[in-house]
């Protein structure tokens, strides 16, 4: 998994992005959902940010987490990837 150098941090939703492209998720919100549990589990560290349910933005993610606006470093992600 390559993470652009040019990123540091990235939103849950980029990081879902870049699960599709290295073909380890099938579609975009199977990613959102595994990136979401791993945090949730605190596998994963990430900046939470958490949708009150009247404010839903597309498909629910586990523990109302907002997709673009919770943060993962680079780091982390390419650590817990190393772990999967």
């Amino acid at each position: 998994m390559m993470i652009p150098q040019s990123r540091s941090v990235l939103s849950l939703e980029q990081a879902a992005h870049l699960m599709v492209e290295s073909a380890r998720s099938a579609n975009l919100h199977d990613a959102e959902v595994s990136l979401a549990l791993a945090i949730q589990r605190g596998e994963l560290h990430a900046n939470i940010k958490r949708w009150a349910t009247e404010q839903w933005e597309g498909r629910q993610l586990p523990g109302n987490i907002n997709r673009l606006e919770t943060w993962i470093e680079a780091e982390a992600l390419q650590a817990w990837w190393g772990r999967q």
